[in-house]
């Protein structure tokens, strides 16, 4: 069924009746799903614990809806059009009776190794279709899934396995990214030296270099599948039972497990996909994320798979091997929505529009951007040459954090404003706070961004550590979600998105903790004491600027210190996180009660030379002008 508004007038009605009925108009969404219960209680809330439960006594296994339930209908539809890295690379596709028994052989598989409902795995692969049945398999029997992007370190790695207790990792060989192969089953095997949880190692022979494979823990994905019986029986899950654990930086070093859980979030995301992309039957949606991201999970598996839909899985970059490969894929798969970010449409502005306009895109009807605000500019050049000035640009906001789709416009429905992210989706409240905690009324004002009544797909916990999701989402205002975001609200009512206005820095849609990058740089063998911020960046919208003191008793030339300082950060957290520039300084400007004055130090990295504000309460208010001259 149809979950589809299709009229702004809809939308204000259903607005309305989500706000003054939030039960009501949540209870009448998910009862268009199977379930195999019904819940008792539709909320149970409070932002203080906080405590929030969805669909209470609700009894479901979330593959069933996203797979069982299509199979009489659409059983021999795509489900996914899978495009190799490789211009010239043979593609693949998969139907929904296809993906239904490749899911349920490794479902089957998992439970061959003793894994049951409760049990971490964590999944480190790259776009290929095995992961989405990975996925997928967690879900039927009630393992919990943490993907972790296939760009993290070893190190990373072994942080997020340890921490979520991971028994069981699913991984690849390795890669194909552009013209190279990476090879990631070597990183995985140096993570688990350090991984005492994991039993053992599943791996998809997907480059074909025949890595070392440890007898008693490392096993072919191809072997384990075979003779797999192609059903298997969904595990019964409750409603607020954990679907999956998502890492994601925050402003301490320590990256924050993100729990969601099985039934709101089927319920948004469901909801969220079918009315912002104004997806149709018979549609072709493309999300080019990864899966180790949030937008992968929502918008490449879970949302459209819902709803029923065809989507396109890439396995490659943009540019490879040339800037018009997207345009290729749109017109090769007649893709009909379109998802990306504004730090690849940015990348692909500067290369011309020959390779945009040798491509067919007359097949799109929604373009998206996702991931961080995107800058007019580039709102422009995406409205213009990939839309044609036919289609309209969602240009959506959310976080990981809240599962789903927050503010953005319904496909061809809203009015747009470059810039603009746009209205609150159906059931969800958003107001913007002064520094006291103040409602702010008055419209062109710009405030903290807060949320003031759960939507189904919300966080409930940061795993293991409850205490953690309180202080960083629901202590700063009594009663409020805090974002961690500043916006503006216009005349009408449109939600602009300022930025970050913690220690998060947004680099090409990917949240880095300032002090997890220090936390990296500081482990260096030169490195004394380091402080990160983020400044303006063409490309990436935010880049990494990172000042580091080093050790003066290590005599070496800049361009080999600098260097070694980027290899500690590749080496932590991964090459996605390495620092733009890197400054070598005598010392960092502190008060005197030791606290580094950040705000400076962004102003030096935003090309400030002045206008510093008072720096009497500094130890050493002459460090400013030394940190200034040497400045990059």
């Amino acid at each position: 069924m149809s979950l589809r508004i299709t009229s702004y007038e809809e939308y204000q009605d259903k607005y309305a009746q989500s706000v003054n009925s939030p039960e009501e108009f949540w209870s009448e969404i998910a009862e268009t799903f199977t379930w195999k219960q019904p819940w008792t209680k539709t909320l149970d809330w409070n932002f203080s614990e906080p405590k929030i439960k969805w669909f209470e006594g609700g009894k479901l296994n979330i593959t069933e809806n996203l797979l069982d339930r299509h199979l009489a209908t659409r059983g021999d539809q795509v489900a996914f059009y899978w495009e190799a890295n490789d211009i010239d690379g043979e593609g693949k596709s998969i139907t929904y009776s296809e993906l239904h028994a490749e899911v349920c052989k490794l479902s089957n598989a998992m439970r061959e190794l003793g894994l049951a409902k409760g049990d971490r795995v964590c999944i480190y692969m790259p776009m290929i279709l095995e992961s989405v049945v990975a996925i997928l398999a967690c879900a039927r029997i009630g393992a919990i899934h943490s993907i972790v992007f296939a760009g993290f370190s070893s190190n990373a790695l072994a942080d997020r396995i340890n921490d979520a207790q991971a028994k069981l990792v699913i991984t690849s060989d390795g890669l194909n990214r552009g013209n190279k192969q990476v090879d990631i089953k070597s990183m995985v095997d140096e993570s688990l030296l350090s991984c005492p949880s994991i039993e053992h190692s599943i791996v998809v022979d997907c480059i074909h270099s025949n890595p070392e494979m440890k007898s008693d823990r490392d096993l072919w994905y191809h072997d384990i599948m075979e003779g797999q019986s192609t059903t298997c029986e969904a595990e019964i899950m409750d409603a607020e039972d954990m679907l999956f654990i998502l890492y994601t930086s925050g402003s301490t070093g320590k990256p924050k497990g993100v729990v969601h859980t099985c039934g709101g979030y089927m319920v948004y995301t469901s909801y969220s996909f079918q009315n912002v992309f104004q997806y149709e039957e018979g549609d072709v949606f493309w999300c080019t994320a990864d899966i180790g991201w949030i937008t992968g999970h929502s918008y490449i598996v879970y949302g459209p798979l819902l709803a029923g839909a065809t989507s396109v899985i890439f396995e490659g970059i943009p540019t490879y091997p040339n800037p018009g490969r997207f345009w290729q894929i749109c017109e090769k798969y007649k893709v009909n929505q379109f998802y990306t970010a504004p730090t690849a449409i940015r990348s692909l502005m500067g290369c011309g529009l020959d390779v945009v306009n040798c491509y067919d895109l007359s097949s799109l009807k929604v373009i998206g951007s996702v991931g961080e605000p995107i800058n007019q500019e580039a709102w422009h050049w995406y409205h213009d040459n990939i839309g044609k000035k036919n289609c309209p640009v969602v240009d959506t906001w959310w976080q990981t954090e809240t599962g789903g789709i927050m503010l953005s416009g319904l496909g061809n429905l809203s009015p747009m404003h470059p810039t603009h992210a746009g209205y609150p989706l159906p059931g969800i409240q958003p107001v913007l706070l002064d520094a006291e905690g103040n409602e702010i009324i008055e419209n062109n004002q710009e405030g903290y961004l807060c949320i003031k009544f759960p939507w189904p797909s919300i966080l409930r916990t940061t795993y293991g550590d409850h205490d953690r999701c309180k202080n960083v989402y629901f202590s700063n205002y009594d009663n409020y979600y805090f974002t961690g975001d500043g916006a503006k609200r216009d005349e009408n009512g449109m939600y602009r998105i300022i930025g970050r206005v913690d220690d998060v820095i947004n680099v090409s849609g990917h949240r880095f903790g300032t002090a997890e990058i220090e936390d990296a740089i500081n482990t260096n063998q030169y490195a004394i004491e380091s402080a990160v911020v983020g400044y303006p960046h063409d490309i990436k919208g935010q880049g990494i600027y990172a000042y580091v003191v080093i050790d003066s008793n290590k005599i070496e030339d800049s361009a080999t210190i600098i260097s070694s300082l980027i290899e500690s950060v590749s080496t932590g957290i991964g090459k996605i996180a390495k620092p733009d520039k890197i400054q070598l300084v005598t010392g960092l400007p502190k008060t005197r009660s030791g606290k580094i004055m950040r705000r400076i130090l962004r102003k030096i990295a935003e090309g400030e030379k002045s206008n510093f504000g008072d720096t009497s309460t500094l130890l050493d208010p002459s460090l400013v002008e030394d940190i200034v001259e040497k400045s990059i």
